[in-house]
């Protein structure tokens, strides 16, 4: 199997439940190479999941949780959901061609892309808030790392190059820091989890907004590339002195040490489910009535909220042309939003704020079926 896929371990452990329903599913995404497959298999992704009453394709970032939906509301309902990660990009533009019925996506769609999209008005419903982690490994250290947003960005901008920075120092009083360099990783292929984390350097630091900026995949100014947050996680633990960016299951699963984050109150704060829920809560305070959900909650500025979290969405046509897969993705929807949500904390994802639940279950309703106006 190749280093950038999902581990087969890892998924055992944080999805056991779907594991075995999900074996050739979880095999295929293996050994295509995580988060970016080859144009040829991405468009053969609605043509492989005959016998499902819906199919969708996307993110890898929420693969874990959505395998282990998928298991559950089989055995709960009969109903067969066949869900492919194919990364961001394939599962936006798999909804596009509607070569399935819905699509999933870290980063929102674009005006351009709702634009080319074949079946009309597209939906973006958020299922659960993610986090993602700045994973180090400086062995001369025993206190957690503390950065803030504009150091941080300076690191992966190649400006800080050394473990002893005095930038560094300065946000860690008491901790002795090695004379040594720091080898920055990063994603070499495009992924959601790369547009959240660039989405939240883009957001703290003036230079990173105007080059590399924000997107799936970047012009990286230094370090070294690794497939798929198994890679990078897998780089950062061989290589001391190292700091990468990876989600949160990552650390866990490999035996990682993630920085504390100073968020937009001044606060220090370790990557948790709740410092995630409580961005996300300050961030949908804000929100309009009507909104979308294209939005970003990257930086909140809610007490102990934790700086880099974002909503993964589910991207549905508001209007399908089947009636009864229609109701059918209506329901697993609201099952999703409501009964599924426990399952998130125990995945290493953040539940979504409960004031969020009947706006996104409303939303959830307003799928129609049957060849509604476009």
């Amino acid at each position: 199997m190749r280093k950038n896929a999902i581990s087969l371990e890892v998924l055992v452990k944080r999805a056991p439940l779907a594991f075995l329903a999900l074996a050739s599913l979880t095999l295929a995404a293996c050994s295509s190479g995580g988060d970016k497959k080859p144009d040829s298999a991405r468009t053969e992704a609605g043509s492989t999941t005959s016998g499902a009453d819906l199919t969708g394709a996307g993110a890898t970032f929420p693969f874990p949780l959505y395998s282990r939906w998928v298991s559950e509301y089989q055995a709960a309902t009969g109903v067969k959901v066949n869900y492919q990660q194919i990364g961001s990009g394939g599962g936006i533009k798999q909804l596009q061609e509607e070569t399935v019925d819905f699509g999933a996506s870290d980063a929102p769609m674009t005006d351009a892309e709702i634009a080319s999209a074949k079946g009309g008005p597209v939906i973006h419903i958020p299922t659960v808030v993610g986090l993602v982690t700045i994973a180090y490994n400086v062995p001369q250290i025993s206190q957690p790392l503390k950065l803030s947003g504009p150091v941080a960005a300076d690191i992966f901008l190649g400006k800080i190059t050394k473990w002893n920075d005095s930038r560094i120092a300065s946000l860690n009083p008491g901790v002795t820091f090695p004379n040594t360099d720091i080898l920055v990783v990063h994603r070499s292929e495009g992924s959601g989890t790369t547009y959240i984390f660039s989405d939240y350097l883009a957001s703290v630091s003036p230079a990173w907004k105007a080059s590399p900026g924000k997107g799936k995949e970047l012009q990286w100014p230094v370090g070294l590339g690794e497939r798929g947050n198994d890679g990078v996680a897998g780089r950062i633990k061989q290589t001391p002195g190292a700091i990468g960016y990876v989600e949160l299951a990552f650390v866990t699963q490999n035996r990682l040490t993630a920085a504390q984050l100073q968020n937009a109150t001044g606060q220090f704060v370790a990557p948790s489910a709740d410092a995630a829920t409580a961005a996300a809560d300050a961030a949908v305070g804000k929100l309009p009535a009507n909104t979308d959900y294209r939005v970003s909650i990257i930086n909140s500025a809610g007490s102990g909220a934790y700086p880099i979290t974002s909503f993964t969405y589910l991207l549905v046509y508001q209007h399908m042309t089947d009636a009864a897969k229609a109701q059918k993705l209506r329901d697993f929807i609201k099952w999703a939003l409501t009964t599924g949500q426990k399952d998130a904390v125990t995945l290493d994802y953040a539940p979504l704020p409960s004031t969020m639940i009947p706006k996104l279950t409303a939303k959830a309703d307003s799928i129609s079926g049957g060849g509604a106006a476009k």
